[in-house]
């Protein structure tokens, strides 16, 4: 039997050539590697530092317009009357309307965090005065969610960062789109102490990868952001609830309420989009958006749980008393009526606030809708069977699971409920089973939907 022939030897040059190839790759992914990292500690600090500055300009526009601050325990501006309510969702609405007008036809657009992902660019002083608005408006009452603002704002700084400075310490043209969604995630999380949640909408919402590269960036910049947002806001839950652990009850209010939940949160889904696409930016803003603030401030006059991003309303589905209630007793049932009839309001005047030429989340109004429909059902089970489950938990979870449907992102959904209100992992079991079964509900339901516009 022949020996097996040897392999050819290459020669001394081409070696050496190889060798210093592979040294100045490992030099390269060296530097990329202490790029990323210093990237993302450097735009952690700063994102974290406007997501924090935003959120106490919320309140001082509050106090401005509305004379109250917003607390988990005062979230309702019950003390601000009926005619100021009025008048300052009215006014904000005017200036909020002239503003967005210039902005948008005489000046560069503010492209969404989604197209700046896939390239486009974010101007910076239209971006800040955009994010500014946006705040102002939720602060004097506007229906429509303020964490728009703070994902623009660091999705725009992470643009400006790349550019100045990524490129010429070691960060790569294709690493743009990760930073970009990183700064949003992380402007989420700054403002709202959700570093969990911060990362998932990176991850999952904008991104849809989870490498190496991704998940650390993400995750480490929201986390960042979310201690440099919290020195400057506080760490306090953004909900005030019960700490009670979720009993097993829970899992039978998270089976009837997912399909419930998933069409609700579908149909929400699909009108954002809807109007979303025909929102008005030319001059008839100048008529819509103010007529559709004085319809708000109409309503908030009477029901101020409307106004506002959602956190007032959705903390009074919580704060639902339930000693009250006898079994299938007429107040229950008003009680029943009244939160579904405010939820059914905030999705109306939200969606007619988008449409009208608002910009603005979808996130916390989503919230307030399940909060309603899941405490309504919270109160009937306490009509039936009392002490059957706390009517706050009920509201958590078909909270989660609107939330999760609304947006198509139940990571997300899951981890930003669970941190902002600070909860106990015992409802793991319900929020899973409310999440994955409303998910499915709500795909039929756009699907649907999306079949017969075709048509």
């Amino acid at each position: 039997m022949s020996a097996p022939a040897a392999s050819p030897q290459r020669p001394a040059s081409e070696t050496v050539a190889r060798d210093a190839e592979d040294s100045r790759q490992e030099a390269f992914s060296a530097r990329h590697l202490f790029a990323l990292i210093l990237s993302t500690l450097v735009l952690g600090v700063l994102v974290g530092a406007v997501a924090g500055c935003l959120g106490k300009l919320l309140g001082v526009f509050e106090g401005l317009m509305l004379g109250y601050h917003e607390t988990g325990g005062s979230s309702i501006a019950w003390n601000s009357g009926a005619l100021r309510r009025f008048l300052s969702v009215s006014v904000g609405g005017l200036v909020v309307a002239i503003a967005w007008y210039f902005l948008r036809n005489k000046t560069t657009r503010v492209p969404s965090v989604a197209k700046a992902v896939k390239g486009a660019r974010l101007p910076w002083w239209q971006t800040l005065v955009h994010d500014v608005l946006q705040i102002f408006y939720v602060g004097s009452g506007g229906s429509i969610g303020r964490e728009v603002a703070p994902r623009e704002a660091g999705s725009m700084l992470s643009q400006y960062w790349w550019e100045k400075v990524g490129l010429k310490i070691g960060l790569r043209r294709s690493d743009l789109p990760l930073f970009t969604a990183a700064g949003a995630g992380a402007g989420f999380a700054g403002v709202y102490i959700s570093p969990l949640a911060g990362a998932f909408f990176g991850i999952e919402m904008l991104l849809g990868q989870t490498s190496f590269e991704v998940v650390g960036v993400c995750l480490g910049m929201s986390s960042i952001s979310t201690l440099v947002g919290g020195m400057i806001m506080g760490t306090h839950p953004y909900y005030s609830v019960g700490h009670e652990n979720f009993p097993v009850a829970g899992v039978i209010i998270a089976l009837i309420l997912a399909p419930l939940a998933g069409f609700v949160g579908g149909w929400f889904r699909w009108l954002t989009s809807r109007v979303n696409k025909k929102m008005i930016t030319d001059k008839r803003i100048l008529f819509a958006l103010p007529l559709t603030a004085v319809l708000t401030g109409a309503i908030a006059a009477f029901f101020p749980q409307i106004m506002g991003n959602g956190r007032a309303l959705a903390q009074s589905a919580m704060n639902v008393p339930f000693e009250f209630l006898d079994k299938l007793s007429l107040s229950g049932w008003l009680a029943v009526l009244g939160l579904l009839g405010l939820a059914a309001l905030k999705m109306a005047v939200t969606l007619l606030t988008i449409r009208a030429g608002a910009s603005g989340g979808t996130l916390t109004p989503a919230i307030s809708i399940g909060a309603c429909m899941g405490a309504a059902l919270g109160v009937i089970a306490q009509m039936v069977a009392p002490g059957f489950i706390p009517v706050w938990q009920c509201a958590m979870i078909g909270a989660v699971a609107v939330l999760a449907s609304a947006q198509k992102a139940p990571l997300m959904a899951t981890a930003m409920i669970i941190e902002i209100s600070h909860l106990p992992v015992s409802l793991i079991a319900p929020f899973g089973i409310a999440v994955g079964g409303a998910l499915a509900i709500s795909r039929i339901v756009v699907e649907g939907r999306k079949a017969k516009t075709l048509k």
